[in-house]
């Protein structure tokens, strides 16, 4: 693994891996449906063949991160076992299965004088994903890019370079038995920042930047960026229990969108309940005894025992077992709420009110906007697109899971029988 100490120009480092990754996003948008899926397919056994190697790694790495004090979320983000292992090499696989959209004629018109113009979809090129914590990520954009005909390059956290080693070496064995040039994908391997800077400098080098990670790695990108980017804010996400809501599918799912998986960016991090339903206390004790801390506004603290919030917990992101609360003036309280502290992610509403839900969605303009379900629906997986390359919350482009259609763009194809322009 190369460092700081060693790695003298980065921007060299990252112009030499980007014409590689041109050279090879060339081979690969030549390469047949079939041929990318058996890329994959290899990748798949070749990651399963590795689990004792992965694990190794994924073990150096979280005695590292514990050592220097990383919050337990953060390990959790970063630890590795059989199952997720498993789990990884699976949403390979799955991703080998879902439709190619490379090709895909979008639409078709044919003008007046005859000219017949098409939408075709192509890969992007050469994508740069700059992640933290998760070492599966390194599987899943890996797959994500190749499968969309894309090259991509890797940069991951400092805390889990070993685990993105291990996976990205045995993603690389698969593709090359399957005659897929291993430069395909490539993982950055020095952990000096520079490399970051010189990735984001590298306009017309690298195509697309995705930053997965938290705000300060995404406020960097957005700021440093001279290359397209498409940006994963904050997951500050809502849920609003209407007084209509059932109950116990209300408690259900509250709990579930908070404590299945406190880490992940589509954990609830706001309660916001109607003041006129039933037992708001109810909910909030239900937190409690699932273990999440209550953070709740004045009207919430009236009614159960819970810290005060300040307004700095409105706009946290917590990723951890805390949460807060407040209690609204109905719909529109809920909305304004919202409107003011939500990052655009995924807002939920529970309500038996068809017509209260539906106002909801159409009105808040988030990524992900959900009726009757828990927020950590939030997963490209859930949605029927396989592994995820991140949930983009701006307006352009892609937005929600981004998947491979996200990592297409198109270009016009015309067909013509001698048409001159007069």
């Amino acid at each position: 693994m190369r460092d700081h100490h060693d790695t003298q120009d980065c921007g060299a480092m990252i112009a030499g891996m980007a014409a590689e990754a041109r050279r090879a996003a060339l081979q690969l948008a030549r390469l047949s449906t079939e041929q990318r899926r058996a890329g994959l397919l290899r990748a798949e056994e070749a990651l399963r063949g590795a689990r004792d190697a992965i694990l190794a790694a994924n073990a150096a790495d979280v005695a590292r991160a514990e050592a220097a004090g990383l919050s337990a979320a953060m390990i959790d983000r970063l630890r590795m076992d059989e199952a997720r292992i498993a789990g990884m090499a699976a949403g390979v696989a799955t991703v080998a299965t879902l439709a190619d959209p490379v090709g895909q004629v979008i639409d078709t018109a044919v003008r007046p004088n005859g000219l017949e113009l098409s939408r075709i979809r192509v890969p992007i090129g050469v994508i740069g994903i700059i992640y933290e914590s998760r070492p599966n990520v390194t599987a899943d954009a890996a797959a994500l890019c190749v499968m969309a005909g894309n090259a991509a390059i890797l940069r991951g956290g400092s805390e889990a370079t070993q685990s993105n080693a291990a996976i990205h070496r045995a993603f690389c064995e698969g593709l090359s038995r399957a005659g897929i040039p291993t430069t395909a994908v490539q993982l950055v391997e020095t952990t000096d920042r520079a490399a970051v800077g010189a990735m984001l400098a590298a306009h017309g080098a690298i195509d697309l930047v995705v930053p997965r990670g938290g705000k300060g790695l995404v406020a960097r990108v957005q700021a440093e960026a001279r290359v397209p980017v498409l940006a994963h804010l904050d997951g500050i996400n809502h849920i609003f229990v209407h007084a209509s809501a059932d109950k116990d599918m209300a408690t259900r799912i509250v709990v579930n969108a908070k404590m299945r998986r406190t880490g992940v960016c589509g954990a609830m991090e706001t309660l916001l309940i109607d003041a006129a339903y039933p037992d708001p206390a109810a909910l909030v004790q239900a937190l409690a005894e699932a273990g999440c801390a209550v953070r709740g506004d004045a009207r919430v603290c009236a009614i159960a025992a819970v810290t005060p919030a300040d307004e700095a917990d409105w706009d946290t992101e917590y990723l951890d077992a805390i949460c807060s609360a407040a209690i609204v003036d109905g719909l529109d309280g809920a909305l304004a709420h919202i409107g003011r502290h939500s990052s655009g992610h995924t807002d939920a509403i529970v309500a038996a009110d068809e017509a209260i839900a539906n106002r909801f969605l159409a009105e808040v303009d988030s990524a992900i906007v959900l009726w009757n379900a828990s927020t950590q629906f939030a997963d490209g997986g859930e949605f029927g697109l396989g592994a995820e390359i991140g949930i983009a919350t701006g307006r352009l482009h892609a937005r929600g899971p981004v998947a491979l259609e996200g990592l297409t763009t198109y270009k016009w194809v015309g067909r013509g029988a001698g048409q001159v322009r007069s």
